[in-house]
């Protein structure tokens, strides 16, 4: 009997809660009736007992009865009034009832966050999509959580109730949250994170103290080492702290080690508590002794990565024996006026090791005075060997605050503390020269140290991360041979995105090829994904592409995209030289695992001979991509087309893009009667340019017999209305297509044609085929019509449009010409 007592009780706690709220609602409402100039009804009955509910649920959820036994209708009527802990809590009971709570959560993601997620209509789950977002604006403090009574409840803490929803999490800035995540008040929140996140992204970072990269390092240790990270994003992050992008880099990796003066890591147990970091790592990971750079220093050390590039293309040019090295750097400075150095450290605190001897180019000086170094200077030993040219000193930008001359003596002393970051750059730009002497033969398996980068065996190894993604970041040298480093043993990395970063700049593509070789020949590599994107190569993209099919025989997916030719594709351009004999070759290409290939290709006519050595050699090609191709004749677009259909069996997909196949007709009437393509993508490519009434016939013809094509893209091509209806002929009675998926965005159609065109399908009764895309037509010059054409045509499939204003865009098209 203590069961119907207990109901009797809350029932009647119930009800007196609910009267109580009810009187007191009314009360307030009636003198805000009389007072307010129009009239407003007081809350319903039933509103006020539902808000009764939700203020008091921690009471009401301690039974499990008033979930069980609650009906139904009354249940759905009180989700709406409930905060966003409480919601989440009765998920499991809602679906249990047959009810959803998804309108809900959409409905507060409109009126809280108030934007429009991204990937609309992948959406498939707006509790967790919400609760993601609202761990973000929490976490980086853009929400006032006391703002909304649907947010605030005591009871709950928003890091810890949301943390387990999240599965992407996004750093931005100055490292924001980082800090804030790592202290022992979030333990909990980091610890659901570790076992929740999948996916970590760090958009528009900026320059960073060492507290917050010390918070970093331990965020990745316990998010990736012993969490379920498994993918690294970095977007939009113009001029890279090296010791930042370098820690990023190395955690991702699965090297750890816990920092000068940082907490040891309860996880890892004993053995790493108490133990410095490795002399190895330390350098790796440009300790933090290195000095700070402000703003006006990272300027400087901008232009000086800027002009690195291009003495390393001098140097590269030049002997071995005049090359700038670091003591040649320093002995170009000390002959061009004052050894500023000498004037920072004292002979008794140099930085020079004792014992290191002295080049004869490079003489000793006692004193700083300007007449010493003069004379020196002149004592130098005359030598036949060339002597590098002094290098020039930064300005800085004119208008800004804080610029300075640098005439006279007082600016001399106002020089030196720019000095010390200019002496170390030069002393990196040496060092990076030196390494690049033996870049492109010390990754085949020799020792790392050949590359002045240590061995990180030395360090603890823990998981690392299967995907990496870099998005326009530009790599240095020392970032390049950091990640060239890592590379050569990432065993676990599956995926790897390189979209931007400069890496074809130098012969950073080429260590990049080298370790990439290395990695494959490692036991147990998974890399299978490789897209690499960039404004300029040194190598045109077939041999760019050969080089990597080459180097790596495994892979599965590879995307490539070259916006500007490359200096070989110009014999003119003096100084050519080669790549190394490894990275290509003339000889045939073994077999490769490739599935799928995309090239976007820089302008210029391609040969046609190395695409078909790429394509012979892919066997197991099932999708292919083509952007911006160009073919010296439509013979070449022929034979790259007889070659799929000879070696390349396995095909399903191909896409062609931005291509002008107005001369090729044939070859596009060739491609359509393929039985094995089941999707062929014609997008911008210009094919009804010329003969429209002969070669449209033709290629109804050809589809109507083709039975393996499912799928026919053809934005772009200025189909017009009468191309379309003659398109409609492909679904008619005596048709053995089977064509499901239609796409005819941008071809110039309008209401009428559209109209006619859904009424013979009607006709002709073929019922439902799939998807008809209609994106950017000239549907909005009638827009009754176009609704009653897009109406008829949803009974036969499935439409997708837009609201597209092409009196605006055609305006915006005579403003560029």
């Amino acid at each position: 009997m203590a069961a119907p007592e207990a109901w009797r009780a809350r029932s009647c706690w119930f009800c007196e809660v609910a009267a109580a709220t009810t009187m007191e609602a009314t009360s307030r409402a009636a003198p805000a009736k009389s007072s307010a100039s129009g009239p407003s009804a007081p809350p319903a009955l039933f509103e006020l007992c539902g808000r009764a509910v939700s203020a008091h649920m921690g009471v009401l959820e301690s039974g499990v009865w008033v979930f069980v036994a609650l009906p139904g209708p009354i249940l759905q009527s009180i989700l709406p009034l409930l905060n966003i802990y409480y919601l989440e809590r009765i998920e499991e009971t809602a679906l249990k009832k047959g009810l959803s709570t998804q309108a809900i959560w959409r409905r507060l993601w409109d009126e809280l966050m108030k934007t429009r997620p991204s990937g609309l209509e992948s959406v498939t789950c707006w509790r967790a999509k919400f609760m993601e977002a609202f761990f973000s604006h929490v976490l980086r403090g853009t929400i006032d959580v006391s703002s909304d009574r649907r947010l605030c409840d005591q009871r709950f803490s928003p890091l810890l109730h949301s943390s387990r929803h999240v599965r992407q999490l996004t750093i931005c800035n100055m490292l924001q949250g980082a800090t804030e995540l790592v202290a022992e008040p979030n333990r909990r929140v980091l610890e659901t994170l570790a076992s929740s996140l999948h996916t970590l992204k760090f958009r528009h970072l900026l320059f960073s103290d060492v507290a917050a990269q010390q918070s970093l390092r331990q965020l990745l240790h316990q998010l990736i080492h012993h969490g379920a990270v498994n993918q690294v994003s970095l977007y939009s992050w113009p001029v890279p702290e090296s010791a930042l992008f370098i820690l990023i880099l190395t955690m991702s990796a699965g090297f750890w080690q816990p920092g000068p003066g940082g907490p040891p890591c309860r996880l890892c147990g004993e053995a790493s508590r108490g133990r410095a970091p490795s002399r190895d790592e330390s350098s790796l990971l440009l300790g933090s002794r290195r000095p700070r750079r402000d703003a006006a220093e990272r300027c400087a050390a901008a232009l000086m990565a800027s002009r690195r590039k291009s003495e390393a293309k001098q140097m590269a040019r030049a002997p071995p024996t005049t090359r700038v090295t670091r003591r040649s750097t320093q002995e170009s400075l000390r002959a061009g006026g004052i050894d500023r150095k000498r004037e920072l450290h004292p002979p008794a605190t140099s930085n020079e090791a004792p014992g290191t001897k002295q080049p004869p180019s490079a003489p000793a000086t006692s004193s700083a005075s300007p007449s010493s170094s003069t004379s020196t200077s002149k004592r130098a030993p005359a030598s036949s060997t060339p002597q590098p040219k002094p290098l020039k000193r930064f300005k800085r930008a004119t208008g800004k605050k804080g610029a300075r001359t640098r005439q006279g003596s007082g600016a001399e002393s106002e020089d030196l503390y720019d000095f010390v970051f200019i002496v170390a750059g030069e002393k990196e730009d040496g060092e990076e020269m030196e390494i690049g002497e033996v870049a492109c033969g010390a990754l085949d398996g020799s020792d790392p140290s050949c590359l002045g980068l240590p061995a990180l065996e030395a360090s603890q190894r823990f998981r690392s991360i299967s995907t990496l993604e870099l998005f326009t970041v530009p790599l240095s040298t020392e970032a390049a041979l950091t990640l060239c480093h890592l590379l050569s043993s990432w065993v676990s990395l599956e995926s790897l995105t390189l979209s931007y970063n400069a890496i074809g700049l130098g012969s950073n593509i080429f260590r990049l090829l080298d370790s990439l070789r290395a990695l494959s020949g490692q036991a147990g590599c998974r890399l299978r994904a490789l897209h690499l994107s960039d404004l300029f190569s040194p190598l045109p993209i077939l041999e760019l592409t050969r080089a990597i099919v080459r180097a790596l025989p495994l892979l599965r997916v590879l995307s490539i995209r070259v916006d500007h030719p490359s200096q070989r594709d110009n014999p003119a351009v003096p100084g050519n030289a080669g790549p190394p004999s490894h990275i290509i070759g003339d000889e045939e290409l073994p077999e490769n695992c490739l599935e799928q290939l995309e090239m976007g290709f820089p302008r210029g006519a391609q040969s046609a001979p190395l695409l078909c050595s790429v394509l012979k050699a892919s066997g197991s090609l099932q999708q292919l991509s083509l952007d911006s191709t160009t073919f010296a004749s439509p013979q070449d677009f022929g034979l790259v087309l007889q070659t799929l259909k000879e070696y390349n069996l396995a095909l399903k997909r191909l896409s062609f893009h931005d291509m002008n196949l107005a001369d090729c007709q044939s070859e596009v009437l060739f491609l359509l009667q393929n039985l094995t393509l089941q999707e062929i993508t014609f997008s911008f490519c210009r094919l009804f340019e010329k003969r429209p009434a002969q070669f449209l016939p033709e290629m109804v013809a050809a589809m109507k017999g083709n039975s393996t094509l499912k799928g026919l893209r053809l934005p772009g091509n200025r189909l017009g209305n009468a191309g379309l209806l003659a398109l409609a002929d492909v679904f008619s009675e005596d048709s053995s297509s089977s064509l499901c998926q239609l796409d005819i965005s941008s071809n110039c159609i309008k209401p009428d044609g559209l109209l006619e065109f859904a009424k013979r399908l009607e006709r002709w009764g073929r019922g439902a085929f799939g998807h008809l895309r209609l994106f950017q037509n000239w549907l909005d010059q009638d827009a009754v019509t176009a609704r009653e054409a897009i109406r008829r045509l949803r009974a036969t499939c499935h439409v997708v449009s837009d609201s597209w204003d092409s009196s605006q865009a055609f305006a915006d098209y005579v403003s560029t010409m």
